[in-house]
């Protein structure tokens, strides 16, 4: 099989989906591997390297999206709607959820859209997502030290705090990867920090791994009656969102007036904005302009934070996605999602159809089980 690795567009990305090492193995099975130029660059990883392990160069952008498989990064950019082909098979990132005019253009194109965030393993878990929430996690405290300082409008809290004047609080919500991460930051970094989440389970792991580190947080129930959301956000000078609900739209938790309530010039990173994020000011930045203030908050919401370490976050990523790419190409695209549900469960649209059902009850519109099946039967008779 041909599979393209383009170069990414979104502002800010530098990550790549496939390092060397994996076009080497893809090549080795027999694969035609066809990079753009410069597609890994930004990570370190240029172009002699993926010729020396047998890629090919692409003569133009239009060759690698001719390829049967398209292997990205991040969700296919306005400029890359004029490569899309009726039964090309996208596999990356996909965010179609909160992007109606990108989910209209995949959809009229007839492409095959597979994304990393709902695909499962066979215990149920994100693991084509969940290197990059670590990443996201870890992260999130260092954008909220950046935030909060006085040259991005914040009102010049030093996280760590120091002699004579306290560590930042910090208030955590959800205490899945992304939670779990940041909050072993902040408290590394002398915070201050309250981990909210639905999960009873959830939370009890977290404390648990971080008192074996020798950290300590508190938690709290997001519907339990001790300490009441608002009222931990209101004394908090940083607030990260860190929930995730794969494949649909971020529940709103925190309202306009709760922000209102925050001192001003406190910080919210808002890490799942993919989905919609979690607060009602919450609306998507960039990396080149990464924070903006809303009712006194300054706000951080860039969607593909990862990229600001982007060869850490390529080589973790491009390790988790690697077996996937090898089994579709192998199979063959509709014969792989076939012989794994987990695989089955990223596919998002299929040729015009919608196939994940989270996806098209946010979308309002129809939702079809498994179109590949009957598609290709239709073929076959």
């Amino acid at each position: 099989m041909r599979i393209g690795i383009p170069r990414e567009t979104k502002d800010g990305e530098r990550r790549v989906a496939i390092v060397p090492d994996g076009a080497r193995t893809l090549a080795q099975a027999g694969h035609e591997v066809v990079l753009e130029s410069g597609a890994g660059a930004a990570s370190g990883f240029v172009d002699t390297q993926y010729v020396a392990a047998g890629a090919r160069l692409a003569a133009d952008t239009g060759e690698v999206w001719a390829c049967p498989l398209v292997v990205k990064v991040k969700e296919v950019q306005r400029a890359e709607f004029a490569w899309l082909r009726t039964g090309t098979t996208v596999f990356g990132f996909a965010q179609l959820n909160r992007d109606r005019a990108l989910l209209d253009a995949l959809l009229a194109a007839g492409v095959r859209v597979l994304a990393y965030e709902t695909v499962r393993d066979g215990c149920g878990a994100l693991p084509l997502l969940a290197p990059m929430s670590r990443i996201a996690g870890r992260l999130a405290p260092l954008a909220g030290a950046q935030a909060l300082q006085t040259a991005s409008g914040g009102n010049g809290t030093l996280i760590t705090g120091v002699e004579g004047a306290p560590a930042a609080r910090v208030v955590v919500i959800g205490a899945g990867n992304v939670g779990t991460e940041a909050a072993r930051v902040a408290a590394r970094l002398g915070c201050d920090t309250c981990v909210f989440s639905r999960g009873a389970k959830r939370l009890d792991a977290l404390v648990q791994a971080l008192l074996q580190e020798r950290l300590h947080v508190t938690t709290a129930r997001l519907d339990g009656p001790d300490v009441p959301l608002e009222d931990a956000i209101a004394a908090a000078d940083l607030v990260i969102g860190a929930v995730l609900e794969p494949g649909t739209l971020s529940p709103k938790l925190v309202s306009r007036a709760t922000i209102r309530a925050i001192r001003a010039g406190s910080a919210l990173v808002d890490v799942g904005i993919d989905q919609g994020g979690i607060a009602e000011t919450s609306r998507m930045t960039s990396l080149s302009h990464p924070t903006y203030v809303d009712e006194g908050v300054v706000h951080y919401a860039v969607p593909n934070m990862p990229a600001l370490v982007a060869r850490t976050a390529s080589l973790a990523l491009a390790a988790a996605v690697l077996p996937y790419v090898r089994a579709l190409a192998d199979r063959g695209v509709a014969a792989a999602i076939d012989a794994d549900p987990g695989l089955a469960a990223g596919v998002m649209a299929w040729e015009g159809a919608l196939a994940h059902p989270g996806l098209a009850r946010d979308a309002q519109l129809p939702h079809v089980a498994r179109p590949w099946r009957a598609q290709h039967a239709a073929r076959a008779a």
